[in-house]
């Protein structure tokens, strides 16, 4: 789904370059045109294929190539809308929390603000590149591209948090698996409930109702009600029989059929994963020509988005490579506090529901945010709805099989309260999307929603005081 906005900026990119000299391959009679990225131009165009393998356009906009540092520079800073353009503000930010986490390490509370507020502009030139290398890769190989480096951000905050656990450490008294679990529901919660709701309230304040495609909704929240139905079992199992132990069914046993459940269930997740990307890619990706020929008919800022600046494919690697680095550089000072700020009065819920998810997905919000109100609502779905099936069937079961072979007790077993949470979540938001319009009301009731349950997060109490998924 990630692919979408991408395909819209290259068909406005072909339209404003109509008028050149450059050849234009034609469309084939009776081939479809594909909604995902792709080369238009011919295949004797230089520097098109890389090692005889696939074809990459490696121009910018006006047959740019290579790289130009100050354009680039400008090009980046501008990124793709306003709200983006803002974020990138926070960059003097990002030398600073790196300055201060080896200058002042004592500080943890500076360390880890200054961190957090850096991952975030950070993560916005990332999912930048990611989008404009999309466009200049086949469409498959493309796709998975912006896909992979629209979920590295939280992937990478998964790994770092599972690679400093210390649970498995005799004498180690915090664990941060709480705070990924958790991270994994608030991670939803939040595309589900303040992304969308802030999409549908954005949205409606110019207009009575904005109209998207039923597909979106119906492949969406089907996916999210099998995911949350994956993610509700283990907990299930464990709630159900932790008051029946006795001497021959030990809490010890219940705990490793738990995890044993958790792993298993991860890998039937990630088969749910691959086959959603065969599905959206392969076998039914035409159905997403109506939703993009509505949504480029009303999009507001058209021509503004075809005369765009846009990277060259070397500008791209350099865009992902520097970003990248430093999205993992914050993402490890900012782990290495966690537990100095949960020390001090800060849950590991509401750290990993409500804190971390905020900053890991503010890229997107943003970019979806945007589209509502250019009234392009569909490709603001595919903006909330696409990262919370990536998180649900490929990060958490990754984060799952990754901690198996650190040997780490990572499973599926959630705080019951955060399982209730998101499966009503789902329904929430299934309803509101099942008439196929949407308005500013449905928007701040879903905001709302959100904000109870950030309060209620604050006061849940921690996990070695008080959890339903240990003993």
């Amino acid at each position: 789904m990630g692919s979408i906005r991408s395909f819209s900026s290259q068909r406005g990119a072909a339209a404003a370059n109509n008028d050149s000299s450059q050849p234009q391959e034609k469309v084939k009679s009776g081939q479809q045109q594909s909604v995902l990225p792709t080369n238009t131009l011919d295949k004797d165009h230089p520097a098109r294929y890389v090692l005889g393998l696939f074809r990459v356009n490696s121009a910018g906009e006006s047959g740019r190539t290579g790289i130009h540092p100050m354009h680039f520079l400008l090009v980046c800073f501008k990124s793709i809308c306003t709200l983006s353009m803002m974020v990138n503000v926070l960059w003097p930010f990002v030398p600073a929390a790196i300055v201060m986490h080896f200058a002042r390490p004592d500080l943890h509370v500076w360390v880890f603000t200054l961190n957090y507020i850096a991952m975030v502009p950070s993560a916005n030139l990332l999912g930048f590149a990611g989008g404009e290398l999309a466009k200049k890769l086949p469409k498959v190989l493309g796709v998975l591209v912006e896909t992979t480096l629209g979920s590295v951000v939280e992937l990478v905050l998964f790994m770092v948090l599972l690679h400093n656990d210390k649970s498995n450490v005799p004498g180690s008294e915090h664990s941060l698996i709480p705070v990924i679990q958790a991270a994994i529901l608030g991670s939803i919660l939040a595309n589900l409930l303040l992304c969308l709701g802030m999409c549908f309230f954005v949205g409606g304040l110019k207009r009575t109702e904005q109209v998207f495609h039923e597909a979106v909704s119906e492949v969406g929240t089907g996916l999210l009600l099998v995911a949350g139905f994956g993610l509700l079992i283990p907990s299930a199992f464990y709630s159900a029989l932790k008051g029946a132990v006795n001497a021959e069914f030990t809490l010890e046993t219940l705990d490793a059929s738990v995890t044993t459940i958790s792993r298993a269930t991860s890998v039937i997740l990630l088969v749910a994963f691959f086959t959603y990307l065969v599905f959206n890619l392969h076998s039914h990706n035409s159905i997403f020509d109506d939703v993009l020929e509505m949504d480029e008919a009303q999009d507001e800022d058209r021509d503004e988005e075809s005369n765009r600046a846009k990277l060259t494919f070397l500008e791209c690697l350099i865009a992902i490579a520097v970003s990248l680095a430093c999205v993992c550089m914050s993402a490890v000072f900012l782990v290495q506090e966690i537990e100095f700020i949960v020390e001090r009065g800060v849950s590991d819920n509401f750290m990993g529901l409500i804190l971390v998810p905020l900053v890991e997905k503010a890229a997107e919000h943003l970019t979806a945010v945007d589209e509502a109100w250019d009234n392009q609502i569909n490709f603001a779905l595919f903006h909330c709805l696409g990262p919370s099936i990536h998180t649900a069937l490929l990060n958490a079961p990754l984060a799952v099989i990754v901690g198996w072979g650190l040997d780490k007790n990572m499973t599926l077993n959630f705080e019951i309260f955060m399982v209730v949470l998101l499966v009503l979540s789902i329904l929430v938001v299934g309803n509101f999307l099942r008439d196929g319009k949407s308005n500013y009301l449905e928007g701040m009731l879903c905001v709302l929603v959100y904000f109870i349950i950030a309060v209620t997060s604050w006061y849940y109490p921690k996990v070695d005081i008080a959890a339903t998924n240990q003993a």
